[in-house]
């Protein structure tokens, strides 16, 4: 039965309409062919609906929004008898063209709906557009009828997680990977059996909102280079159809969904890298495909004299803050978060968000406080990426309402200025290791999400094999990418043969993972560290869909002692809750012991103010207060210096005895199954070495013994 608001009134040729419902914006279809469209502008005149037959290039039909259709700055309009599965549609917006009043209405352009669910014309990855095809992102229907049988967003405490940042289509493309539905959401889903073993339970997508490959595409050297990384969105409402194994069959939203179903069924969350600073627009040479078609001025962030400020370093800055705008990126996330059970969201140059309509950034920016507060977000994840192209760095100090998280890029520039030998980083690296109270303080550990890689910059890897960055194959000369890297190759550049160097590489890995793996916060580990993944030393693969980007999975096999060493910290980490503490308590616990303690070489002596390249921290978890089977000591162990050095090791209690889990040279014991160590009073550490011992009960359990 039909809604007493759904009857025609109008007629043009064969198709029926009547005036519209506001809300919600986009196009949403009420069944029995019946589509409700509402579309938002300020500014433009007069507006038309356009539709299209799927891939035909005129619309089949153009209807202008009569007057009555028009309620404040909404045309809306509900059309009947339409085929959804043959349709794709537009809109058409008259007004002002006035480049020096931010006016940039043509009414010869097909324009995108910002809200549209999916949006085709990009379904095959890498296939080359009709670039004289004036509307080359089309507006598309989708039911929103997905069977998840039960699935919800998992909830996981945000302490607990251990975040796993990846690129959809890199993943799984390589044909080392062994999928069968390569670089695609399907192709993620063969990879979970992989992901569990590794003990991860969240992962951070890159973008897969819909974007333009080809935007800026190049061929350097022979080579095609791409919109990569996709920080450059076309819609938000859509996924990537190029990114489905059935994208060109309209499939994206249910494969996709089926994705996070399936990944959820395996008790890991799915974040999703979300880029609300700009879109594919640029600037006053860029494209013209939606936002600034229908609304510039309200869309974009302008100077008095009409150009777009570029605080993202991309060409134009949204107005976030705008209550349009606001609206939108609300609407965006309560959407993916309703119809696709998406987990939480990581927000690219999230500074941005934090400005006003000059640019200037706000104190209680209304954006982020209504994400803070939204019923709908209320048990999703938010992470910010505290900084932004126009210098606004606020890593500390983000405005949180205390439920932003963010990127703790301090993190992961003391712990590799440390590693590579920086003694003077040890004091924050202390408070690092802490949970970066001095950051958020007023908040919890979770908040700091450590890393020492991500998608931007050197691998794990390549940090410990280039002294500098080599990204000729961007074609832009190597001046693209970040200067400041703290890498150091080790003795070599690149790829070498030497024996010594390639072992002190790999000793400086699992000497990273140990020290991240053990702090306070959030760990994230960039996809393919586990087992050394290469980017030939490109420090801004954006552009780069080949051997550069795609994880070369036979390197597991070559680093499988990385691997294991990896995957058993996490496990390790998820054994011990006091590692995963939400609290920045040190002091003394039920064990008589302090909860946290930092140490010289010699136990409970350190002057926490002075440079050193040797220390060591412990951890005392009172088996009352983490409801574990009984108390136990963990203590990491140290040694940035080139020579070896001796320990003294904390006295334990009676009947505790110290043991061996892991040691950068080598050795490694399954979690619960360490090797009881003969000295109870020191151990050796050898140069730049690090390593983890557990004091724990050794009574009635068989144990091997090392001197």
């Amino acid at each position: 039965m039909r809604p007493i608001d759904s009857y025609p009134t109008n007629k043009i040729g064969d198709v029926e309409y009547r005036i519209g419902r506001i809300f919600p914006f986009g196009a949403y279809t009420y069944g029995d062919g019946i589509v409700n469209f509402s579309v938002f502008t300020k500014d433009a005149t007069s507006c038309s609906l356009l539709l299209y037959h799927k891939g035909e290039k005129e619309p089949y039909l153009e209807i202008p929004f009569p007057d009555e259709f028009k309620i404040g700055n909404v045309y809306a309009m509900m059309v009947f008898g339409l085929n959804i599965e043959d349709l794709e549609y537009g809109y058409r917006m008259d007004g002002e063209y006035n480049p020096e009043k931010g006016l940039y209405f043509d009414k010869s352009l097909p324009l995108l709906d910002p809200y549209a669910k999916a949006v085709s014309g990009r379904t095959v990855w890498g296939k080359e557009p009709d670039k004289n095809d004036p509307f080359q992102h089309r507006g598309q229907i989708i039911m929103e009828d997905y069977e998840w049988n039960g699935d919800v967003p998992l909830r996981i405490p945000q302490k607990d997680l251990v975040i796993y940042e990846m690129h959809v289509r890199s993943f799984t493309r390589d044909d080392s990977s062994g999928v069968k539905r390569k670089g695609t959401f399907a192709g993620l889903c063969e990879k979970i059996p992989y992901l569990k073993e590794l003990g991860v339970n969240c992962v951070e997508l890159l973008p897969i909102f819909e974007f333009d490959e080809f935007e800026n595409s190049r061929v350097i050297d022979g080579k095609r280079l791409y919109n990569y990384w996709g920080y450059s969105t076309v819609n938000f409402f859509s996924p990537k159809a190029g990114y489905a194994a059935k994208g060109d069959f309209g499939m994206a939203t249910d494969e996709l969904k089926n994705m996070i179903k399936t990944f959820h069924a395996n008790g890991i969350e799915v974040i999703l890298d979300v880029v609300f600073n700009h879109t594919a627009e640029g600037n006053e040479n860029g494209p013209t495909i939606s936002y600034r078609g229908i609304d510039n001025r309200t869309y974009y962030l302008l100077t008095p004299e009409g150009y777009y400020y570029n605080f993202s370093g991309c060409g134009n800055t949204m107005n976030c803050n705008n209550a349009v705008v606001r609206g939108c990126i609300l609407d965006c996330l309560r959407y993916w978060v309703s119809s696709y059970h998406i987990d939480g969201f990581r927000f690219d140059l999230a500074s941005i968000l934090t400005r006003d309509e000059n640019g200037a950034p706000m104190i209680s920016p209304p954006l982020l406080e209504s994400l803070a507060h939204d019923a709908v977000l209320g048990s999703s994840k938010l992470i910010a990426e505290a900084w932004d192209a126009g210098g606004l760095y606020q890593v500390g100090s983000f405005p949180s309402w205390k439920r932003w998280s963010e990127w703790n890029g301090k993190y992961r520039d003391c712990l590799r200025r440390f590693i590579k030998g920086g003694d003077e980083c040890a004091p924050e690296l202390y408070i690092r290791i802490e949970g970066s109270g001095d950051l958020y303080g007023d908040r919890w550990p979770a908040a700091s999400i450590n890393f020492v890689t991500c998608h931007d910059g050197f691998t794990l890897y390549d940090l410990v094999s280039y002294n500098e960055k080599h990204n000729e194959g961007n074609g832009e000369e190597n001046r693209d990418g970040c200067d400041d890297n703290y890498s150091w190759n080790c003795g070599a550049e690149g790829e070498t043969d030497d024996e010594g160097v390639n072992e002190l590489r790999l000793r400086q890995m699992k000497n990273m993972m140990t020290i991240l793996l053990t702090s306070r916060g959030v760990p994230m580990i960039l996809s393919g560290d586990e087992f050394a993944n290469t980017q030939f030393g490109n420090n801004n693969a954006y552009c780069q869909d080949n051997i550069i980007s795609w994880l070369d999975w036979n390197r597991k096999e070559n680093y499988t002692s990385l691997y294991d060493f990896v995957k058993t910290l996490i496990a390790f980490r998820n054994a011990h809750p006091v590692l995963r503490s939400d609290s920045f308590y040190t002091g003394n616990n039920a064990t008589e012991y302090p909860e946290l303690s930092f140490h010289s070489t010699e136990s409970w002596v350190l002057d926490r103010n002075a440079p050193a390249l040797c220390f060591a921290y412990m951890f005392a978890e009172d088996h009352e207060k983490y409801k574990t089977e009984e108390d136990v000591f963990i203590y990491v162990g140290v040694n940035a210096h080139w020579e070896e050095h001796t320990y003294s090791l904390p006295v334990l209690p009676e009947g505790f005895k110290w043991h061996l889990l892991t040691e950068a040279y080598g050795a490694l014991y399954p979690v619960g199954e360490e090797m009881l160590l003969k000295d109870q009073s020191s151990i050796l550490l050898g140069g730049r070495t690090t390593t983890v011992l557990v004091g724990k009960k050794a009574e009635g359990r068989k144990r091997r013994s090392t001197g």
